[in-house]
């Protein structure tokens, strides 16, 4: 599922520097990597364990942000007899850390990669999620390597995956994907994204199945000071998403036959949770008719209107109760199913960044196999839920505090302003107090301190409290 990523620009990096130091020590986030792991890193970068298959002479390409290094998907899709071939690269991290080693156990202490707005803490050393392990052009590097053939419709047909060495040939943001396919000028296997892309969402509309392209927050430098704006996602960014979310169902698919595996579960939104986004719908004056369900209405909007941006990030209070589910002996779990993705469903497709991809990755391989998965793979799985949990909620908290902390530095200087707003949610012990949205900037925060009840969903002018980067989130009181 997406995420928000923030990122900082230019000047704005410095005063974010003294509250992301202390967030970091606040919530305990790993520094340095350790000499050991360090060593075993370098070792394994220099002697990898090379699969037999060789399949450097398909011309993979990326597709990721600008300035990405961390390649861990490179894909080359084609037509074949009445559908379509995707071969999908998923970098093989088994083959550099070995089970046991210091560079596994720091892995299960990091479990994701943690995104800040000046960097990052990666799961795995640079020298490997970076460079080594990384699916750079121009480099060979060792792979789980899919086969996904689809039907005309884009329906699968059949599924394969082995270890394959392979070699990308360009490296392509989204921007320029996008120019290139809208301008014709795409070679087929670029080109044929936006076909196998839309096919994949005709299919997830058919399923019930909803994508929530969640724009961006961004924060860059502007008129002396900062700007806080969304970036709303382009059609290239959800045709790439498409491709991942076929190989996590096909994975899913692989495991649920073989009777072991991880999925990623999310049980359907209860009632309550679908009319609070009713309300908050209304408040935001996003138009919802009652026979519209919640899945058509979030296809149908535009997330470049502010409302609808605003909406979105609501939305995403119906994930939260994703969580990973491990099964042995051929019982599924229940739910089974990923509520969004409408379909069983596991994360596989980004294992330089994630812990449970890599073990997703090798159960997937001895299912195809048909053999039993390694040892190492199978000792880890009642765990797995758990450390993976831990980790998604010190990632959410470092992207919560990490948006709190840039709202308040781009608000900073203007305590006492007067700024128009919209009502978007009111406590229902207290409905002098709720949260309100700014269209510019784009800030959504507390307001409180007027002592009426608030209008929800009306438009409100507000004043200024509080905004003091790493100690005081925002905070507005009725003008």
């Amino acid at each position: 599922m997406p995420r928000r990523h923030m990122k900082a620009t230019g000047a704005a990096e410095a005063p974010l520097g003294a509250a992301l130091r202390e967030l970091r020590a606040k919530l305990d986030v790993p520094g340095d990597f350790p000499a050991a792991v360090l060593a075993d890193a370098l070792a394994a970068a220099r002697a990898p364990r090379l699969p037999a298959q060789d399949a450097t002479d398909i011309p993979f390409f990326t597709i990721d942000p600008p300035g990405s290094v961390d390649l861990d998907q490179a894909m080359h899709l084609a037509r074949r007899d009445g559908g379509y071939r995707v071969h999908y690269a998923i970098a093989d991290v088994a083959a550099f850390v070995t089970p046991g080693s210091a560079l596994d156990a720091e892995a299960h202490r990091r479990v994701q990669t943690l995104y800040f707005p000046d960097g990052k803490v990666p799961l795995h050393p640079p020298g490997l999620s970076e460079k080594a392990a990384s699916l750079l052009p121009g480099q060979s590097a060792p792979a789980l390597l899919w086969r996904i053939d689809l039907d005309a419709e884009g329906r699968t047909v059949g599924t394969d995956v082995r270890r394959a060495l392979v070699r990308s040939r360009a490296r392509l943001d989204y921007e320029g994907a996008q120019r290139q396919i809208d301008s014709g000028t795409a070679e087929e296997p670029l080109a044929l994204l936006k076909d196998i892309g839309t096919l994949r969402e005709a299919l997830e509309v058919e399923r019930g199945g909803i994508s929530l392209n969640v724009p961006e927050q961004e924060v860059t430098e502007g008129d002396g000071g900062y700007v806080l704006e969304y970036r709303a996602p382009r059609p290239a960014d959800g045709w790439n998403a498409q491709i991942s979310l076929l190989t996590g169902m096909a994975a899913a698919g692989l495991m649920t036959a073989s009777g072991t595996g991880i999925l990623r579960t999310l049980p359907t939104a209860p009632d309550g949770a679908v009319a609070r986004l009713r309300r908050s719908a209304k408040a935001l004056r996003v138009e919802w008719p009652h026979h519209v369900s919640y899945a058509d209405l979030v296809r149908s909007l535009d997330p470049r209107e502010p409302r609808n941006a605003a909406f979105l990030q609501e939305c995403t209070t119906l994930l939260r109760g994703a969580g990973y589910t491990a099964f042995t002996g051929g019982v599924l779990p229940d739910p089974a199913v990923h509520a969004a993705v409408a379909a069983e469903y596991t994360h596989c497709t980004a294992p330089l960044r994630r812990l449970v991809d890599r073990y997703a990755g090798e159960l997937c391989l001895a299912a195809v196999a048909g053999q039993e998965p390694p040892e190492w793979v199978t000792a880890a799985l009642e765990a797995l839920p758990k450390e993976m949990a831990e980790g998604g909620r010190r990632g959410n908290t470092v992207e919560r505090e990490c948006l709190d902390i840039v709202e308040a530095i781009v608000l900073r200087d203007r305590i006492g302003e007067v700024f128009d707003a919209v009502v978007v949610d009111v406590k229902e012990n207290d409905p002098s107090a709720g949260t309100v949205h700014l269209e510019d900037p784009a800030v959504v925060a507390r307001v409180e301190g007027g002592g009426d009840a608030l209008p929800l969903g009306e438009r409100l002018r507000v004043r200024l409290t509080e905004a003091d980067p790493g100690r005081a989130k925002v905070r507005f009181t009725p003008a």
